[in-house]
């Protein structure tokens, strides 16, 4: 059994008061002292958890949209398309876990351990998954552009299946730690978190650990690759002519821009919580709360670039939108042909009735 004794700032002023007769001078050491994590203010809880329904709302009919008409198309799919069809799907399925981090900001976490072990880590997992094929994407397109392979059609096809199934599995295995969150009741206050607690061995080694992954395969390897590919890309560019080409760079440039600005304050903030975690820089708990804070806000900006993912990689692309109208107007035939189907036969219906009576 331990006793757990706190003193507050108050206490430590008496104690240099000189009416107590004490001549010690009392320096406390602000890395000793506890620095307990306020929850959210209600109204910030409560624009958090509007902003995560709107995330929600815009990605899921986006992403249905752009995987709707990807996978319907009649045209052979090239990997691109089959790197942006698992994009959507990344997106989409961690877009379907946000109204429950959305009622957790106001109400604390409502669902049982096994929903936070569950939704934890198809959010880790997609998390991954989803800078993985971005980083897919980048690839293919520096060899459609810069080196114009001669590979055949199918083969292409069947090597872009095989790297989006070692991209969901290692997006899995890299998610794994996410079973170590918890649902459980922090602090004095009675409400449910969801959050992670690492009951092996040392907390803060495992905690660096799963960060360091998170830094390497989440962010620095992917936007490395991204960087490089659509550099060489651009260059290639802007030394060719055509309007087509000049209209592909622009849709690059966005893509790369949209990338940094969502996921770029969000990892660095990251690194940040994980270098005053290792003492690696000095802190107080000011700062220490000040983190938590911006991770929330960069977390949910982050999140936004799912329903980015839509526009950039689809709707401006020229490609998708003549698959677009050409599905609109295949369904727009379909139901005219159907629709004039049935008026005939209620028309050949009510002939023959009137012959009857």
């Amino acid at each position: 059994m331990s006793i757990e004794v706190t003193f507050d700032d108050n206490y430590w002023d008496q104690m240099n008061d000189t009416a107590y007769h004490n001549h010690t001078l009392y320096v406390v050491d602000p890395m000793t002292l506890r620095c307990d994590i306020k929850p959210l203010d209600p109204i910030a809880a409560v624009i958090m958890s509007i902003i995560l329904i709107m995330i929600f709302l815009l990605a899921i009919p986006g992403n249905l949209l752009v995987g709707w008409v990807i996978g319907t198309s009649r045209q052979s799919l090239t990997p691109s398309d089959v790197y942006l069809l698992h994009l959507t799907i990344a997106d989409g399925l961690m877009a379907l876990t946000l109204p429950f981090w959305s009622a957790a900001l106001v109400q604390g976490w409502l669902f049982r351990d096994f929903m936070c072990k569950l939704l934890s880590l198809i959010i880790e997992a997609n998390f991954y998954t989803s800078i993985l094929f971005l980083a897919c994407i980048s690839i293919d397109r520096y060899l459609v552009i810069v080196h114009a392979s001669q590979t055949l059609k199918s083969r292409q096809r069947m090597c872009s299946w095989l790297v989006c199934a070692a991209v969901w599995a290692l997006g899995v295995a890299l998610a794994l730690p996410a079973l170590f969150n918890d649902a459980f009741k922090f602090g004095e206050s009675d409400r449910m978190v969801c959050t992670e607690r690492f009951d092996l061995g040392k907390p803060s080694s495992w905690r660096i650990a799963t960060r360091g992954f998170r830094h390497i395969f989440g962010f620095l390897l992917p936007v490395s690759v991204m960087i490089t590919c659509y550099s060489i890309t651009i260059a290639r560019l802007l030394r060719t002519r055509g309007f087509q080409k000049h209209r592909a760079m622009r849709v690059i440039i966005a893509v790369v821009i949209a990338f940094l600005l969502c996921w770029m304050p969000y990892h660095l903030t990251m690194m940040v919580d994980t270098l005053l975690r290792a003492d690696l820089i000095s802190s107080n708990c000011a700062m220490r709360r000040s983190v938590d804070m911006a991770l929330v806000i960069t977390n949910s900006l982050a999140l936004l670039h799912s329903c980015i993912n839509p526009v950039l990689y689809a709707f401006v692309g020229e490609k998708f939108r003549k698959n677009m109208q050409l599905l609109f107007l295949r369904k727009v035939r379909h139901e005219r042909m159907s629709g004039s189907k049935i008026s005939r036969s209620t028309s050949q219906t009510s002939e023959g009735t009137g012959a009857v009576l």
